[in-house]
C-alpha cells in the first residue's frame, strides 16, 4: 500500500518553531518530488512548498517564505518542513504528498498519496 505519515506537528506559542516530517512508505521518495500543504478550518487546502526529486529545486509559498524550509533525506524516505517564527495564521492541519514535479503553483490537485495529515496550532 503505498502511504505517506506525517509527524511532528503539536501546540506552539508564536515565534516558535516546528519540524514536520513526512515519511513514506510502500514506494521510494527518490522517484518524486513532495510537496506540502495546509488546510485551515473553513478553508480550501493550500500550497506550502515542495522540492523536486533530488531535492536541488524548492518552491514556496509567498506566506511562508523566508520562515520555512523544505529537505528531504531520501536514504531515510523522508521529507521535511521546518517552520520557523510561526503565526497564528499558520494554524491549520498539515498535510504531504507526491508529484512528478515540483511546480511553482504548488496546485495540490496535481498530487498523489496524501496522508492523514498533522494539526499545527500557534496560539499564545
Amino acid at each position: 500500500q503505498l502511504q505517506v505519515v506525517e509527524s511532528g506537528g503539536g501546540l506552539v506559542q508564536p515565534g516558535g518553531s516546528l519540524r514536520l516530517s513526512c515519511a513514506a512508505s510502500g514506494f521510494t521518495l527518490n522517484y518524486y518530488a513532495m510537496g506540502w500543504f495546509r488546510q485551515a478550518p473553513g478553508k480550501e487546502r493550500e500550497g506550502v512548498s515542495c522540492i523536486s526529486s533530488s531535492g536541488g529545486s524548492t518552491n514556496y509559498a509567498d506566506s511562508v517564505k523566508g520562515r520555512f524550509t523544505i529537505s528531504r533525506d531520501n536514504a531515510k524516505n523522508t521529507v521535511y518542513l521546518q517552520m520557523n517564527s510561526l503565526k497564528p495564521e499558520d494554524t491549520a492541519v498539515y498535510y504531504c504528498a507526491a508529484d512528478l514535479r515540483c511546480s511553482s503553483d504548488i496546485d495540490p490537485r496535481e498530487y498523489d498519496y496524501w496522508g492523514q495529515g498533522t494539526q499545527v496550532t500557534v496560539s499564545s
